[in-house]
């Protein structure tokens, strides 16, 4: 049976089932209720503008609504807190897509994915997600009009499913609901940390759009965005509604080079710290090899005639006298003499200046149609298209050096050097240049055709080359490009049946593919050929021939794919009256279909070199159907207490089960006073990347802490002297991999969360919230601790059981020292607790100054007080730090994060200004081998502490009529650049480009215009 076919039979049985549970619920109900106001299809409750509030009951609408996280339509607070942000208020803050604005949100912490952070080489290239608590991507939901969307085809970080912020199509959102507390009892899995509810207009009348564009003060990072939408008909006066709307988006990517220090270079002696990041020279004397775009070499003999063995005394020279792009440096008598295998002339780059991404280029679009009608005076359906498709282009970080670059293979973690005369293992490998060359490429020695080796200049003495170099060495940098295409359409049916009993029924279908392009990468086995062979001119590469420069790197697409199909449909209705109003009941059945085909770009079955330096080789492919029951209760007790109980079965079809209870409480003792609690409990379902998938690796920078003294004096340092004395082979400019294998046997994750909340009304269009959060996960899915086995090896202790630690290839320059760490491999477990606590803040005013002059300021904010992971009984803490590193890439989690917007509108003119504030955090990170706050990642710079970062946004618009407005903005008003932090998120590029957010364009201007007739 396909998966096709037996969704259908299960969503027959879910529709065949409907009647009969409305015929069986219906003599429940009281006789005396009074009909139901005509419901809005789930998630798309009315096309009235909502503004920016902590809580539904400070909106300025008529009617009830229904607000995401429970089943009933009310104007009431509801038990859990939730922020809904409307379109009109990321238009007062500058702000010109739903991704941005999200991002932009003080409870969206720590590992977030941003366009920025995938534009520097993450997994999930190409696309943005947030972080609710800082409990990752995978423990917030993403849905679209109360249904579900489709995973991004790529995981985060291999690892965790999540939901492209950049499929929203923009253009006809009315609003996003966000709600900040567990709602697994709603939603089911995934809704641990929050979920955000992307609400789609239900009605446009007339033609409406915008036009706009942006530009950095520097003249870069061009902005453009266009949209028109046109709508027919009234729902109120002719009973249906039908719109279509097309936008498009564009922005321009930011190099570093087009920075001022310490943006555009990764040279940070200026601030106190090595300059080993730019493979040159440190001030210690010490030499990183593979310099500056050339190829160096140096004698050696074979062993075994496997194994190369430098020839005692000698020195790497350059094997090419141009240095490329690089620039010629000439060692001092004192750095020569440090340097013992180093040439007497180095060529020196600036990786940071040549390859750093700042932004990348990205441009989207996207068409979207709706109907709405109202099949009778209390039944309403709607159907909905959208399509969207997002492009982005960026290059690597920086060249990568061969002996470093191939990540562990699949299925051959180490290389079989008896295979290839050009290979070194174990691990990752360095290359030799052979004494002979053939065309037959193997057994060159006793070839017919053999000659010598014209790239090998100790050949003739009968010795081999041992070959260092970079992917620039050969001239290409290698490239990335997406393309993501989303394919969702929806429906829904919803209405009154009986004067007593409301439904609502609703579908949707959603399919994604994605296509990966890769270019300039070097494919292992092609380069082996052409070393062989001697057909590259490792001594002039421009000489080389378009032939064989295409042969090496021959062009590499991946199309992955992920699907999401969901039936489901509820009924509520009001049982009997109790003092506080009427006691409500709503039921619903769910089934879902979700899949993701992702294979490797870079597997190694058919042998480990073929296939490519530095592409990972993740891959993962699964599908799974969903059955899910659900119900909801809510009790006003009396007129100052309602209670709220809910809770949701789920079963998988992989053979894992859920049951996600959750109560709730409101208690208003008068009007201007509200208390409310919640408390629940939810699940994560294993992702596809955990439960079936191939190794994922990710890196980690090596530090201080992993090391012991006797270790380290093999390299001639000690752990005082790490950061300026140890050779770049092991200082913190290098890295480990840490490789994950999937488990089918994982279980779910569970949570348990509870809130405590307070909201205060003293006059009417004055509101301040509080609300407390504690999130608990335990059985949370994570690798052993991989630092704590790395660091055994480096001590010679036993590895910890479970774990195979894999060294690298010996130090060029300390052949006889102990490799350093080249990967740690280990299962996914489910062995860790995490904890996520704090507080947010939210004061919400409204004021007539004068006649015609009005005030509305809003304030948000969040503050972590605890984030951390047990892992075997030892708490790793967080927050108000760097970390966690080891599954995010060090993004941080800074303790406060939040904005404050104030409006005034006097006449036709509107003035706004935002301010936006992230704290600091010390560098460290415990899962990385420092204690807390211990400042332990600090490498020699002069601050233990990376600074907060406040910026400004002002926007003026000017209303020229009704229907045409004209605005400016202009944003970080003040050019404030995010602060300077090496050991931060893929510290090659010195900053946090998740925390940092948009601040790197520095100041921003923006003009635009919208209309509507």
């Amino acid at each position: 049976m396909t998966n096709s076919t037996r969704f259908a039979q299960k969503a027959l049985l879910l529709a065949t089932a409907t009647p009969l549970v409305l015929a069986f619920a219906t003599p429940a109900f009281a006789q005396d209720l009074q009909p139901t106001p005509v419901p809005a299809p789930t998630g798309a409750q009315g096309d009235t503008k909502a503004a920016s509030t902590e809580d539904p009951t400070a909106q300025d609408q008529g009617g009830d609504i229904v607000v995401t996280g429970t089943l009933f339509k009310s104007r009431e607070a509801t038990p859990s807190p939730v922020t809904t942000v409307s379109t009109d208020e990321l238009d007062r803050r500058g702000i010109s897509t739903i991704q941005d604005g999200l991002q932009a949100l003080a409870s969206n912490n720590g590992p977030a994915l941003t366009n920025n952070f995938t534009a520097n080489g993450a997994f999930a290239s190409g696309a943005s997600a947030i972080s609710l608590r800082g409990l990752s991507t995978n423990s917030t939901l993403v849905l679209f009009d109360g249904l579900r969307a489709a995973y991004y085809p790529l995981a985060d970080d291999g690892t965790r499913n999540f939901v492209d912020l950049n499929n929203i199509p923009d253009d006809i959102v009315d609003r996003v609901e966000v709600l900040r507390d567990g709602a697994s009892a709603s939603y089911g899995a995934d809704a641990i940390a929050g979920v955000v509810n992307i609400i789609t207009k239900r009605q446009v009348k007339g033609v409406m759009g915008r036009a706009e564009s942006g530009v950095s003060q520097y003249g870069d990072g061009q902005q453009y965005r266009l949209s028109l939408t046109a709508g027919v008909g009234d729902l109120d006066e002719q009973g249906y509604n039908a719109y279509i709307s097309g936008y498009y988006i564009k922005q321009e990517g930011i190099r570093a080079s087009a920075r001022a220090f310490p943006f555009n270079t990764a040279d940070y002696r200026a601030l106190g710290g090595p300059n080993g990041v730019i493979n040159g020279v440190t001030p210690a004397g010490t030499f990183a090899l593979s310099t500056g775009g050339n190829f160096e070499v140096r004698p050696a003999t074979l062993t075994n005639a496997t194994t190369p063995v430098a020839v005692a005394g000698t020195r790497y020279q350059n094997l090419n006298s141009d240095c490329g792009i690089g620039t010629p440096y000439t060692l001092t008598d004192a750095q020569f003499a440090a340097a013992a295998t180093a040439p007497r002339t180095v060529c020196q780059f600036d990786r940071r200046n040549l390859y750093g991404n700042i932004t990348s280029p990205i441009d989207r679009f996207g068409l979207s149609a709706r109907v709405t009608a109202k099949v009778t005076d209390s039944i309403e359906a709607y159907g909905e298209f959208n399509f969207t498709q997002s492009n982005t282009f960026f290059t690597a970080r920086a060249p990568a050096t061969f002996r470093g670059a191939a990540p562990t293979g699949i299925n051959y973690p180490q290389f079989d050097t008896s295979t290839n005369s050009a290979l070194r293992a174990p691990g990752s490998f360095n290359l030799y240049l052979p004494v002979f060359v053939c065309a037959a490429r193997v057994n060159c020695a006793t070839a017919a055709d053999r000659r010598f080796n014209p790239n090998n200049p100790f050949a003739a003495a009968g010795n081999v080359a041992l070959l260092i170099g970079t992917d620039n060495s050969f001239g290409t940098i290698p490239t990335n490009s997406t393309r993501s295409r989303s394919y969702r359409a929806a429906f829904g049916v919803s209405g009154d049946i009986t004067d007593r009993i409301a439904f609502d029924v609703s579908g949707t279908l959603m399919h994604i593919d994605l296509r990966q392009t890769y270019t300039g990468y070097v494919y292992i086995q092609h380069l082996l050929d052409v070393i062989n062979d001697g057909t590259y001119n490792f001594i002039n590469p421009s000489a080389t021939t378009a032939a064989v420069r295409n042969y090496l790197t021959p062009t590499k697409i991946n199309n992955d794919t992920s699907d999401q199909y969901q039936l489901q449909g509820s009924l509520r209705g009001r049982l009997v009256d109790l003092p506080g109003g009427p006691l409500e009941l709503a039921v619903g059945l769910s089934e879902r279909y979700e899949a993701v085909d992702s294979p490797s770009a870079n597997d190694d079955f058919n042998g480990p070199t073929q296939r490519y330096f530095t592409l990972n080789a993740f891959g993962t492919k699964g599908h799974r159907f969903i059955f899910s029951a659900f119900g909801e209760l809510n009790a006003p007790i009396v007129t100052a207490l309602t209670v709220n109980l809910s809770g949701r079965y789920d079963k998988y079809s992989s053979g894992q089960d859920a049951f996600s209870p959750k109560a709730g409480i409101v208690f208003k003792p008068f009007r201007q006073l509200t208390l409310r609690g919640t408390y629940s409990r939810g699940f994560r379902i294993p992702s596809f990347g955990e439960s079936n998938a191939l190794p994922t690796t990710g890196y980690v920078n090596n530090n201080a802490a992993l090391f012991t003294d006797a270790y380290l004096a093999q390299y001639g340092c000690t752990k005082a002297t790490y950061s300026t004395a140890c050779p770049a082979y092991i200082n913190a400019t290098s890295s480990y991999g840490q490789t994950t294998l999937a488990s089918p046997n994982l279980k779910p994750e569970k949570s348990r969360s509870f809130t405590a909340g307070i909201l205060v009304e003293p006059i009417r269009n004055v509101s301040f919230t509080v609300d407390y959060y504690n999130i608990k996960k335990t059985g949370a899915i994570a690798s052993p601790d991989l630092a704590a086995a790395a660091a055994a090896y480096y001590a010679g202790a036993a590895i910890p059981a479970g774990i195979n630690v894999v060294p690298d290839s010996p130090d060029p320059n300390n052949p006889l020292a102990k490799p350093r760490v080249a990967f740690v491999q280990a299962p996914y477990i489910n062995a860790d607790s995490i904890r996520s606590e704090g507080i947010d803040f939210a004061v919400n005013a409204d004021f007539n100054i004068t006649s015609g002059v009005k005030l509305n300021t809003s304030l948000e904010a969040s503050y972590i007080l605890l984030l951390s992971t047990t892992v075997n009984g030892v708490e790793q803490r967080f927050d108000g730090t760097l970390g966690p590193q080891s599954p995010t890439a060090g993004s941080g989690t800074p303790k406060w994060r939040g904005n404050w917007l104030a409006t005034v509108d006097f006449g036709g003119f509107t003035i706004s200004n935002t301010v936006n504030y992230v704290s600091g955090y010390d560098k460290s990170a415990t899962d990385a081998g420092t204690l807390y706050m211990d400042c332990g990642l600090n490498t020699s710079y002069t601050t233990c502490h990376t600074k907060s970062y406040l910026t400004d946004d002002i926007q003026l618009a000017y209303r020229v009529t009704d229907k045409f407005t004209f605005y400016v903005n202009v944003n970080n008003i003040a050019n404030r650049l995010p602060p300077f932090d090496p050991a931060a998120s893929y510290g090659i590029t010195g900053f946090n480009l998740v925390q940092a957010g948009n601040g790197f364009n520095g100041r921003y201007f923006k003009a635009g215009a919208k209309f509507g007739f």
